[in-house]
């Protein structure tokens, strides 16, 4: 691996981390669609795990309701990891133009929603039935593509959690589906030492550009920041679309 991709991958991070800086969450789904412009998908998702791992683990851990969060969500994280280890073998059976498609189709799916303001609310008896469905549809096209959050982000988004707790929990289940997708990765043969060296160089600019966005948050309207990164990922999954449908 060359110097440019190097160059590459620390720049990719330190924006991504600094985005999950200012707003607590996006550093798989920048890094991810950034990564794909430049590699092929397999590579991609082989580079983002260490990152993600690290960050969200921090995210994660830090927010004071650990335990109760677990309580809540943990058949979610188990069926939504469960999923994404099985699922990887999509990697071996499907064209990676179809899955980079996929991946483009998700990341628009994501943006459009966020960009507009339009957001489902659940009760509780809609957040117990909706669990089990929305955990593994995320786990498999999570194995698929990498991304993590269609739909769960968005059923996250839509239960009665406060801001703190919503990033929390999904700190937590975006470091349980890294931690599977690197599994499954593993066992399919898919994880080679010099993507995942490449991987640990991505460590240090996701934290500092983490650190970074944590302290210009304040300064920042953050709803003005949403709307410019929401059109950037917009943007970035219709160009996913295009070029795959080109290459």
């Amino acid at each position: 691996m060359g110097a440019d991709a190097y160059v590459t991958i620390v720049a990719t991070f330190f924006v991504a981390g600094a985005v999950k800086g200012v707003i607590g969450l996006g550093l798989p789904t920048i890094s991810l669609a950034l990564l794909t412009l430049a590699f092929d998908l397999p590579q991609a998702m082989v580079l983002m795990l260490i990152p993600s791992a690290v960050t969200n683990i921090w995210q994660g851990l830090v927010g004071g309701h650990l335990a109760v969060l677990l309580g809540r969500f943990w058949l979610f994280l188990l069926l939504v990891s469960g999923e994404v280890w099985f699922g990887t073998a999509a990697l071996n059976l499907i064209a990676l133009d179809v899955l980079t498609v996929v991946l483009g189709v998700l990341i628009v799916v994501y943006a459009a929603p966020g960009l507009s303001g339009w957001r489902i609310h659940l009760n509780g008896r809609q957040e117990t039935w909706m669990l089990a469905p929305v955990a593994v549809i995320n786990g498999v096209l999570t194995s698929m593509t990498g991304s993590f959050v269609v739909p769960a982000v968005m059923y996250l988004q839509s239960l009665d959690l406060s801001r703190n707790d919503l990033v929390q929990i999904m700190g937590l289940m975006f470091a349980a589906s890294t931690f599977a997708l690197g599994i499954g990765l593993y066992g399919r043969m898919l994880l080679p030492v010099d993507l995942t060296v490449a991987s640990v160089a991505g460590v240090v600019p996701a934290l500092l550009g983490m650190i970074i966005g944590q302290r210009v948050r304040g300064r920042l309207n953050e709803q003005w920041f949403r709307g410019c990164l929401f059109v950037g990922l917009l943007m970035t999954g219709v160009a996913l679309i295009v070029y795959s449908r080109l290459s």
